[in-house]
């Protein structure tokens, strides 16, 4: 079945075939380019682009490729000693392992209580008591850890949480209120008529909540979990101050090592960098682009 638009008074079938293309066209052109924020855009881009550049060239080249002085020249030959280097002064599979088992407790825990907290505080955003909870959340956004450090030293010495684990639950608390300002602002949007619906046909809180809006809170769990891993996969200072044992230290505390004993290897060390970074990098691509879709499948939906 074909569906014809109706002309405008005064317009021939022609000329409106000509007003659509043109119409068309100037879409497609958009207006003037702002060249100062493109500069500016280009300058950040730069800045992060040619450290990434520097750090795939040095990771490849030799020993004394890496010490000519000429950071900016591609490898020739390429060389993956030191990567094998890095490898085994790291013990780069433990090191890889305890990392990954903190971030995944991280992301994990990060979700599931934020959403919880979020699910309760914005259904029950008419009660003194929720709301004062969520403005003591945000109120923790404003304390970092450096100026908990002593207090979070003592404490999970005491409790023995000295160890990975303990990392993993501090990194948790302090993504918490990030996270539940994010959840709560999703949940916000989300019509309260499907939950009432649910509850008619006999739904509790929990399968409110597991069945209905878990599974709506797909995107923004996404986005937290995104904040969440890059946090505990980067961050230096909490591991190196919490875990007692050097042997089930986090990868980036273990880099600490290239800045001293292998000052002058910097093949070595710019390898060791790069395998550090690259699951960050691969998580935050992969899942980038499952946000974006899911963001788009809830708006169509």
């Amino acid at each position: 079945m074909t569906i014809q638009t109706p002309l405008r008074p005064g317009t021939t079938k022609t000329g409106s075939i000509r007003s659509v293309d043109a119409d068309r066209t100037a879409g497609r052109r958009g207006g003037t380019a702002n060249w100062p924020v493109t500069v500016v855009l280009v300058l950040c881009a730069l800045s992060i682009l040619v450290p990434l550049y520097v750090t795939l060239t040095m990771a490849f080249k030799t020993t004394g490729q890496a010490v000519d002085g000429n950071a900016f020249s591609l490898p020739a030959p390429f060389s993956v000693d030191g990567f094998v280097q890095a490898w085994e002064l790291t013990d780069f599979p433990r090191a890889f392992g305890v990392s990954v088992l903190v971030a995944a407790i991280t992301v994990v825990g990060t979700i599931l209580l934020a959403s919880f907290t979020a699910f309760a505080i914005a259904r029950n955003w008419d009660r003194r008591l929720f709301r004062w909870s969520f403005f003591y959340l945000l109120a923790a956004m404003f304390l970092p850890f450096p100026v908990l450090a002593l207090s979070q030293v003592k404490l999970t010495g005491l409790a023995h949480l000295d160890n990975p684990f303990g990392v993993a639950l501090l990194h948790v608390m302090f993504q918490l209120s990030f996270s539940v300002l994010l959840f709560t602002a999703f949940l916000r949007s989300i019509p309260a008529e499907l939950e009432e619906s649910a509850r008619i046909d006999g739904a509790s809180t929990g399968q409110v909540f597991w069945r209905l809006v878990f599974p709506l809170l797909a995107p923004m769990s996404a986005t937290v979990g995104i904040f969440a891993f890059l946090a505990s996969w980067n961050d230096f200072v909490m591991p190196s101050l919490i875990t007692s044992d050097p042997a089930l230290q986090t990868l980036p505390v273990l880099q600490q090592m290239f800045q001293t004993q292998f000052s002058n290897n910097y093949n070595v060390s710019f390898a060791s960098y790069l395998m550090a970074m690259a699951p960050a990098i691969i998580v935050y691509l992969v899942t980038q682009r499952w946000v974006m879709a899911g963001v788009t499948q809830g708006a169509i939906k």
